[in-house]
């Protein structure tokens, strides 16, 4: 899954959760449709086409990430 915010670090990610800004997750492709919107969510980064450098997991409701992320 990715963020609607195209993170290039996982630190990144991290301030801007920290900052309180709104991140939302989405699944791109055919697998869109069964995206979790609650509970544990495992992101990846940067987005697709470019080479993937960061891995993490995080709980989301409702689409939105909240609390931290590993």
């Amino acid at each position: 899954m990715y963020t609607d915010i195209n993170f290039k670090t996982k630190k990144a990610l991290r301030e801007a959760l920290d900052d309180g800004r709104l991140v939302r997750v989405f699944q791109p492709g055919p697998f869109a449709s069964d995206e979790p919107i609650n509970g544990t969510v495992y992101l990846e980064g940067p987005h697709y086409p470019a080479p993937h450098s960061w891995y993490a997991s995080a709980t989301a409701v409702n689409g939105v990430l909240i609390g931290k992320v590993k």
